[in-house]
């Protein structure tokens, strides 16, 4: 569970941010518009302090100050992937160091509410850089690297459920073609079986041959018993 102190601003959006380049207009009016956008976003009215940071930026476009809090204005609406970019505008063009490690804190919060992990870490380490001892820093980055070990212990485990399923069903499939075979088998030896139980059928000419070949080996049997009585025959009368 995310601690409440993980997306608190810790009053930046009041910070003594400096403004950087050319003011394209009145240097009362910009910072009217900032203390207009600080007191909407206080009064939880983001939407309109929205409208009066870009105001501001109107006036002057590159004020770190204006740009930071219009970031926090998008986060709070919700709208991570723009108030990310605003955070990392400030991060690079921010010469304190206090004011990179505030912009790269609040830019790892806006890639953790994405779930961009590596990328939030990434962010966390460099406002470490700039503040080492802040305390929410390092918890925030406790936290995403915790979250970012259990993406992957999931994404191992889910891994190792697909690669365990896939072999269960390469091992079904192998089954389920082993019986097919066994079965086409078993059919085929009794389709031999039946066959060799039935009488064969024979030709009408076959069938004819075999009549003559048993005729004339029945002509053959007679005509050599005849012989033998013949024999027998003159050998008594010969003793007569």
């Amino acid at each position: 569970m995310i601690s409440a102190l993980t997306f608190q601003l810790h009053g930046q959006e009041n910070s003594g941010l400096g403004e950087t380049g050319n003011i394209k207009g009145n240097q009362r009016d910009f910072r009217s518009f900032v203390r207009e956008g600080n007191k909407q976003y206080n009064a939880q009215d983001v939407e309109d302090a929205e409208r009066s940071y870009r105001r501001a930026l109107d006036v002057n476009e590159r004020s770190n100050l204006a740009t930071f809090n219009l970031g926090n204005a998008l986060y709070q609406q919700e709208k991570y992937d723009e108030a990310a970019k605003e955070f990392e505008r400030v991060a690079s063009a921010a010469n304190d160091k206090k004011e990179k490690a505030e912009a790269y804190h609040n830019l790892g919060n806006s890639y953790l509410k994405q779930n961009q992990l590596q990328e939030s870490i990434d962010a966390y380490k460099q406002a470490l850089r700039n503040n080492p001892n802040d305390l929410d820093t390092k918890y925030n980055l406790s936290y995403a690297l915790d979250l970012l070990k259990q993406q992957e212990q999931n994404k191992d485990n889910q891994d190792n459920q697909d690669n365990q399923d896939n072999q269960d069903q390469q091992e079904q499939e192998q089954q389920n073609q082993d019986n097919q075979d066994q079965q086409e088998q078993d059919q085929e030896q009794k389709q031999d079986e039946t066959q060799q139980q039935q009488p064969q059928e024979i030709s009408p000419e076959d069938a004819q041959r075999m009549l003559d070949a048993i005729a004339d080996d029945e002509k053959k049997l007679l005509e050599k018993l005849q012989q033998e009585r013949k024999g027998e025959r003159s050998r008594i009368e010969k003793n007569w």
